[in-house]
């Protein structure tokens, strides 16, 4: 019966869309229980008194979908008491959006880092995230995170970021291998414009410090043993997103574009730069259980000679089995492609199997594009992994993937996570 209902109410919106005579009455929501209903129509198209539009019921759907404390939204539509005038009812199946974050991973040279978080994505019930994560990767790093799209309007909102992230990274010069105690600790702020249901913008600043100490390796003295530096960040974000989710399937196209400027505040030794990378994603549907999935990442810096590149290859970022930051470029192109497989569900749980290929190249500091055409830069690494999902959690998906080199000088390691890899 509830099926008969779902079909009548498309059929009578695909055929009233084409009319200004018909109008909403009333905007009702159901099955939410954490989530504001208040929330669910600041956000929506369908308000009481505009013209039944099934092609704007259509967006609010997608939209609702996308957001973390949601995990399915389907309508119907009844006539209301007075001619020519219909309440739709958006209907909700919520997620529990309180969750843990986990990322794990190693390395046949016996590395092992790891990230612990806690969320809540649905704040007040009105799809705030607010949570933070502490971060084990020789040394100790944390992070608090602050995202309201909604804070204001439909359109406008804000994001609010600290953190302060500590690692051991190397640094390469002169063919040769220095490894340094790194620092950044940040605070950012962001104003988030949702243009229309596709097109979303970020402006924001960030000010951050830099710190570099020496710890083991080759030394030159064109390359600093200690380097503290003041910093300022200008970004823009711009993303077209226009996947359709359900459950863990996902279909469609998404593009975001990261552009930032870079101002060194007080020191020279690390100049000015621009960077800017775009990802491109793409998701497709294979029968009723499989999922082709792909990303496609193309990345640009000022081309400074410099061992502190911005560009990393690292295992958590790009490429699984690679191993932490055992790279540095001033360009990137970077591909993600793998098949996703359901192998069993049921109820709130299933269970995927994936098999995919991680590839990238990058540009040397002062080099130029020939360099991504040059073996020692090239990283291929193919592999497989499980997905443990609930499909009630929001992003309750329990990765593990191994990746194993097939290029020159390559290691294998597992990576494990939270959600998935991209």
């Amino acid at each position: 019966m509830k099926r008969v209902v779902i079909a009548f109410a498309c059929l009578m919106c695909s055929v009233v869309s084409w009319s200004q005579s018909y109008k909403v009455a009333d905007l009702k929501i159901q099955g939410n229980k954490k989530l504001k209903s208040s929330f669910v129509k600041k956000v929506s198209k369908i308000k009481s008194g505009v013209a039944l539009d099934s092609s704007m019921i259509e967006d609010d759907i997608k939209l609702l979908k996308r957001l973390p404390s949601i995990a399915h939204a389907y309508y119907q539509v009844f006539p209301a008491e007075n001619p020519n005038e219909y309440n739709v009812f958006y209907n909700i199946e919520e997620n529990f959006t309180i969750i843990p974050s986990a990322n794990v991973y190693t390395t046949n040279d016996d590395e092992f880092a790891y990230r612990l978080g806690l969320f809540e994505f649905n704040l007040f019930g009105q799809n705030i995230a607010v949570g933070g994560f502490y971060q084990k990767d020789i040394y100790d790093s944390y992070a608090i995170n602050f995202r309201a799209p909604f804070l204001f309007s439909r359109k406008f909102g804000l994001a609010l970021n600290y953190q302060n992230l500590t690692t051991q990274e190397p640094v390469f010069f002169n063919n040769t291998t220095a490894d340094y105690r790194y620092n950044n600790e940040s605070i950012e702020g962001l104003l988030l414009y949702q243009l229309n249901f596709t097109n979303r913008f970020e402006f924001g600043l960030n000010f951050f410090t830099e710190d570099y100490q020496y710890k083991s390796g080759a030394t030159s003295p064109d390359v600093p043993q200690e380097l503290v530096v003041d910093k300022m960040l200008y970004k823009l974000i711009y993303e077209y997103n226009n996947l359709n989710y359900n459950y863990q399937y996902v279909e469609g196209f998404r593009s975001i574009l990261n552009f930032q400027y870079v101002h060194s505040r007080e020191d020279e030794t690390l100049p000015d730069f621009l960077i800017g990378w775009n990802d491109f994603q793409y998701f497709q549907r294979f029968g009723k259980r499989g999922n082709w999935a792909s990303r496609l990442r193309l990345g640009l810096a000022t081309n400074n000679d410099t061992p502190f590149a911005p560009f990393a290859v690292d295992n958590n970022l790009n490429i699984r089995g690679v191993g932490n930051l055992i790279d540095r470029g001033t360009a990137a192109i970077v591909l993600n492609t793998e098949y996703r497989h359901t192998l069993y569900e049921k109820g709130w749980f299933a269970l995927q199997g994936n098999a995919f290929v991680d590839a990238g190249s990058w540009r040397n500091p002062g080099g130029d594009f020939g360099d991504f055409a040059e073996t020692q830069n090239l990283r291929v690494y193919p592999g497989v992994g499980l997905r443990f999902i609930h499909k009630k959690i929001f992003n309750a998906i329990f990765r593990i993937d191994y990746g194993i080199g097939v290029t020159d000088d390559a290691t294998q390691g597992l990576v494990f996570g939270i959600g998935q890899y991209f």
